[in-house]
């Protein structure tokens, strides 16, 4: 197959996640130092990590806005380039308070790349389950190689040039996408962002049957998303004893299936249906986090946590179909508002297993991902059975 500069833009779209993903992974390896370099709580610096989180989720709506009147390129560079700029300043930030700021400051505009790049994307592809779960794939990898790249600058340089390495991956990455990309066409070009803001007219695509389920579905995923992100390693030192470099190891292998696996189930969407590969990835994690949560030792781990990887690919599937359900007109704006909506539902997920954990023990608080994952399947088997699909 001939290299085409549709493959250009894809490669590079998942570079660009790639980096914005690395920025803001790469400061949780040094909370402790920065603990110690303000003198706060660790409460108060996952306060900042919180809303660097929430300012990533609320500007995916945006960035669809703006893409549409700018042009899906200029918001991507501004993006990468503004997450190299907030990622160099935390690095640099005197006081706790200004580590805040530049947090906040990091997730939004990190938050601006990924709807507006998605929506390129389906520009340029017929077959986009396989080209967002290429593009997906940009975050587990970060996820593999973020912890390596801020342990080796941490421990040699301290906790500000694990930072930098936000700022290190991302420079190189918006000057090739500036040169190497060509300029978008606006949707809208002359229209007001604020014309296009209208309550009743963002509830109605939100509440759309077909938005809604999709919606639903994808806030299921992103729940058991952000508490595996936030909690397997805990649960496989704790749970079942593994040392800590074992758990870690662990997480990696997590990662590494997820990243592999994205393009595949994205394909198999393309090729059978949205709801039948989501139908996988869901079957993946009830069964996964079972297996977790039934058996132990390093055997049953290692099964455990590669269904899970697997599971976790639920995003090239089911972005996909919120793509389908939209019409062209309006997935700027419609691919941010939904993802906003389920990634501020998902973002519970953290504190709704860590509190589980405390007042039950880990094997209950893995145990409602199973059966969240459960639902999420059964929701897809009585959605095809009443034919309500789109």
């Amino acid at each position: 197959m001939n290299w085409s500069y549709r493959d250009t833009v894809l490669a590079l779209c998942t570079l660009a996640f790639f980096a914005t993903v690395t920025a803001r992974l790469v400061i949780s390896p040094v909370v402790p130092d920065v603990v110690d370099a303000f003198g706060v709580s660790t409460g108060v610096v996952g306060l900042a990590l919180s809303g660097m989180w929430a300012a990533y989720a609320l500007s995916q709506f945006p960035s669809g806005l703006l893409g549409d009147r700018f042009g899906e390129r200029r918001i991507i560079v501004t993006a990468i380039g503004g997450t190299a700029v907030a990622s160099a300043l935390l690095a640099l930030s005197p006081s706790y308070v200004t580590f805040l700021l530049f947090a906040i400051t990091l997730g939004a505009a990190a938050g601006l790349h990924y709807s507006v790049a998605t929506t390129l994307l389906t520009r340029l592809f017929d077959r986009t389950g396989r080209a967002i779960g290429v593009h997906v794939s940009g975050a587990p990898l970060a996820g593999f190689a973020a912890p390596v790249l801020a342990a080796v600058a941490g421990n040699r340089y301290g906790w500000r040039a694990a930072v930098a390495v936000g700022a290190a991956v991302a420079i190189p990455i918006v000057a090739v996408f500036f040169t190497q990309i060509r300029p978008t066409e606006p949707r809208r070009p002359e229209q007001p962002i604020r014309d296009q803001v209208d309550a009743d007219r963002l509830a109605g695509v939100l509440t759309r049957p077909t938005v809604a389920y999709t919606t639903a579905l994808c806030a299921m995923g992103a729940f058991t998303w952000q508490a595996t992100a936030s909690f397997l390693p805990a649960f496989l030192e704790l749970g079942y004893g593994l040392s800590r470099t074992t758990a870690g190891l662990l997480f990696s292998l997590y990662f590494l299936v997820n990243g592999g696996v994205q393009p595949v189930v994205g394909a198999l969407s393309d090729r059978y249906s949205r709801d039948a590969a989501a139908a996988v990835t869901m079957t993946a994690g009830l069964v996964g986090f079972a297996v977790l949560i039934a058996g132990d030792g390093l055997a049953t781990a290692v099964a455990g946590v590669a269904c899970v990887g697997v599971a976790m690919t639920w995003g090239a599937p089911l972005q996909s179909r919120v793509v389908d359900v939209l019409s062209t007109a309006e997935r700027g704006l419609g691919f941010g508002l939904v993802r906003t909506a389920y990634m501020i539902l998902g973002a519970t997920g953290s504190v709704a297993v860590g509190t589980a954990a405390d007042a039950f023990g880990w094997t209950v608080a893995f145990g409602t991902l199973s059966a969240i994952m459960a639902l999420g399947l059964s929701a897809i088997l009585v959605n095809n059975a009443l034919s309500l699909g789109y």
